[in-house]
């Protein structure tokens, strides 16, 4: 079957900012269900959820009892079904093949499996460490959704600015982030230190991209870690339109009007202007020049 998208002028973007239970799909499951439901009558067209939602962060040697296999289990199943009315983003351990695990981010809209996301940076220093527990991801894809070309990132890989270059040049025009990103540093005002950083990338990418930037973090504590909420969404205008509390859980909704990425690109031809193939051929110089 053929799905046809509608056009969109306006859409409403809903972030749920949860704190997932550690381990326990089962509660996590019921819980993005009734929050899909009530995004649904709130009218959203978009609901996305943080990093690992399905599971908690810190599930160490649980992976393998955690991972799920997209359209093969029965709690993604659910999801699949559940999006029929609406488009949902949402973060999972994934065992893509037998023994083979990534940090996943997945896609649905009109009952299907649209694009899944496979995490490439996995940091591995501090109190992160990931790449002992997945696999990387090797890729960064943009893919029709209803409401526009559209491109999805974990966390880490939204602090590499390539990434969102990748998406850019590929034509994304919403740039979806689900985060698990604790809180570092004291900050003289409101959060975290570390919650402008990522507050100036949401604003300076979704300036120079001239697309929506969605940053869907969680809150609560695992093992340790106090994760810093903060969730947002900037405008192609690099304008901030919303923003979650730091410290708890929030369920945002937000308005906006698509035809603002039209506007924007007229007025800065950023992207006419863009020429992916020269930085293709100089990256391929710069990386034969690193070799050993």
């Amino acid at each position: 079957m053929t799905v046809i998208y509608a056009t969109f002028s306006r859409m409403k973007i809903a972030i749920a900012q949860i704190d997932p239970y550690l381990g326990n799909i089962e509660k996590n499951l019921k819980r993005h269900l009734d929050l899909v439901e009530e995004a649904i009558s709130k009218k959203a067209d978009l609901i996305v959820f943080p990093e690992l939602s399905l599971t908690g962060y810190t599930l160490r040697d649980g992976v393998p009892d955690m991972a799920l296999k997209p359209g093969g289990d029965t709690a993604f199943n659910k999801l699949i079904a559940s999006s029929k009315g609406i488009s949902i983003a949402f973060g999972f351990a994934e065992e893509k093949d037998p023994g083979l695990f990534f940090n996943s981010s997945a896609f649905l809209s009109g009952g299907k499996t649209l694009h899944i996301h496979r995490k490439v940076y996995l940091p591995n220093y501090g109190i992160f460490e990931e790449l002992k527990f997945f696999g990387q991801g090797r890729n960064f894809h943009t893919f029709s959704s209803p409401f526009g070309k559209t491109g999805m990132l974990i966390c880490y890989d939204f602090l590499h600015y390539g990434a969102s270059y990748l998406l850019f040049a590929g034509g994304s025009e919403f740039i979806i982030v689900l985060s698990a990103a604790p809180g570092r540093g004291v900050s003289s005002g409101e959060g975290w230190a570390s919650s402008y950083m990522w507050e100036l990338m949401g604003e300076t990418i979704s300036r120079f991209s001239q697309s929506f930037v969605i940053y869907a973090n969680r809150v609560g504590s695992e093992d340790g870690k106090s994760f810093a909420g903060g969730s947002f969404i900037y405008s192609p205008a690099g304008q901030l339109l919303a923003k979650a509390s730091y410290s708890e859980e929030e369920f945002l909704v937000r308005e906006v009007d698509i035809q603002e990425i039209r506007e924007m690109r007229r007025k800065w031809p950023y992207k006419r202007d863009e020429k992916p193939e020269i930085i293709c051929e100089a990256l391929k110089r710069i990386v034969a020049g690193n070799e050993d």
